[in-house]
């Protein structure tokens, strides 16, 4: 359809111009048939794994899988917004390039092997509760209880609010004796 410039307004242009997108079924069949993938889907309130600012996010799931991750509009921090890194959180989850196992190389060893993330898990549990055994000061020389481990120390993300920063700590100091805590957010 030609239309003339618009140079000048007159009632030819404004007809032709009002008829555009005034289609009665502006949608398909088979477009109006479709259904959301979140419909039916179970709803879990969750919270943006990324920053400290705690951005809430809506995760939709269905038998063990994730269907979709989008903002709550609820939250009173982003009101449903979320960055474009909060935005794809679904990749963390469907990524098929998303790490899986870890590459370990023994001591004294000149190749790497590949073990599963439980292994990993646990061998680090065990160099933990070794290392804390060995540097573990009950009392110092002057017979003062100290019940202390200078030897680890642990360096908080700053992702972690609070209360998260609250149970590591007691973790570390009243379960493992450990002092030199420190978090990002305050560096």
């Amino acid at each position: 359809m030609w239309l003339p410039p618009m140079t000048r307004t007159s009632r030819r242009l404004l007809r032709r111009l009002a008829t555009l997108g005034s289609d009665p079924q502006p949608i398909s069949p088979r477009t109006a048939a479709m259904r959301p993938r979140t419909e039916g889907a179970e709803l879990t309130l969750s919270v943006c794994p990324y920053c400290a600012v705690g951005c809430s996010q809506r995760v939709y799931h269905r038998d063990g899988e994730i269907l979709s991750i989008e903002g709550n509009p609820e939250s009173p921090i982003s009101a449903g917004h979320l960055c474009p890194k909060g935005a794809a959180t679904y990749q963390l989850h469907v990524n098929p390039h998303r790490i899986t196992s870890v590459l370990y190389r023994a001591p004294y060893s000149d190749r790497w092997e590949q073990r599963p993330l439980g292994w990993a898990m646990e061998r680090v549990a065990q160099l933990i509760r070794t290392t804390r055994d060995r540097g573990f000061v009950e009392r110092t020389e002057s017979g003062e209880r100290v019940n202390h481990c200078l030897s680890i120390a642990s360096l908080g993300g700053a992702t972690l609010d609070n209360e998260e920063n609250y149970l590591i700590k007691k973790l570390l100091t009243g379960g493992l004796g450990i002092i030199p805590i420190e978090n990002q957010a305050r560096i």
